[in-house]
């Protein structure tokens, strides 16, 4: 049954709660609430329209919060009624965080119990879900990212709950191993860092600057979680979007403040308040602590990665200037 039903100008939100069984191969065990919010267009409400499910990137991350028509929503409601899906441990679905995972006893009890958030439970969630909103028929998925890698495991085991299937960007590396991921990953990088700097010569000599400030002190974020280079270098993963560069940009604009300038002398330069919380927001995992559990793993191979990324990383110096 439907929670709550909103409205944003275009749109009707129609929230949804489901029960799923933690374990798909223990049905009668412990269950856990999934959440979807469905969103059509406010003059097609009462339309007989097929359904898209959309899964969203991550891993471990929550579906959109429509905020207007726009974007790729807006292009789907005009043929689909959608059905935003926050996956297992995410959003409003049961979450797996700090929180719930400190009442589990001990670290095998967490593993055992995160082990059941990975894509195979998020498609049998999924079709567990379809069977009930479209009374059986088969319905559209769009995968973005690691929603991508869900689908293409969705076209493996239950390709009969498919209507017709959209990936953007997210196809999984069927034969290569995470280390030959993230080879290609740190490649990438370097490129996109040189574009970076081509575009804000300055920023250079500026990362560089705070780079070294962070190496002679330590350096709390606002949460009081301690700031490192490596830390500050993840600002890169910005680097991935289409105004990425910008936000960087703007963001170490406001690097450094002065506290003594005009005071009679003082500590000399500090990063400011304004640059650290600007890092917060972008480098915290708070509202996805999934992602920082589950991404490398999903390009595993039937081994432990290992920490892959940070072994391959060694390997490549200089590639994170």
């Amino acid at each position: 049954m439907p929670d709550a039903v909103h409205r944003v100008p275009g749109l009707v939100l129609t929230d949804h709660r489901f029960a799923a069984p933690l374990s798909h191969h223990r049905p009668d065990g412990e269950h856990i609430s999934v959440f979807g919010r469905e969103v059509v267009a406010a003059e097609k409400a009462d339309a007989d329209l097929p359904w898209l499910l959309f899964l969203q990137g991550g891993p471990g991350v929550a579906s959109p919060r429509p905020l207007t028509r726009s974007g790729w929503l807006a292009r789907a409601v005009r043929d689909y009624r959608v059905l935003l899906l926050d996956q297992r441990g995410t959003g409003l679905s049961t979450p797996a965080n700090r929180q719930s995972l400190a009442r589990l006893a001990g670290p095998a009890a967490q593993a055992e119990y995160l082990s059941h958030f990975r894509a195979d439970a998020i498609v049998a969630d999924a079709e567990l879900i379809r069977r009930r909103v479209t009374g059986g028929e088969p319905w559209s998925v769009l995968g973005q990212s690691f929603g991508g890698f869900c689908l293409l495991h969705y076209l493996s085991v239950a390709a009969d709950g498919l209507r017709e299937a959209f990936l953007t960007g997210g196809l999984a590396p069927i034969e290569a191993t995470a280390e030959d991921v993230y080879r290609a990953l740190y490649r990438r990088v370097r490129t996109k860092n040189a574009a970076y700097y081509a575009r804000y010569p300055g920023d250079g000599a500026l990362a560089r600057r705070i780079a070294d400030h962070l190496g002679s002190r330590y350096v709390r974020l606002p949460d009081g979680s301690p700031l490192s280079v490596p830390r500050f270098q993840q600002l890169g993963m910005e680097f991935g979007a289409s105004t990425g560069f910008e936000r960087v940009h703007y963001l170490l604009e406001h690097a450094f403040t002065d506290s003594g300038a005009g005071l009679g002398g003082g500590r000399g330069p500090e990063l400011s308040d304004t640059f650290l919380a600007g890092v917060q927001e972008l480098v915290s995992l708070a509202t996805s602590p999934l992602y920082a559990l589950l991404h490398e793993a999903i390009y595993a191979q039937g081994a432990a990665t290992a920490w892959a990324a940070e072994r391959v990383r060694a390997e490549l110096p200089g590639v994170l200037p």
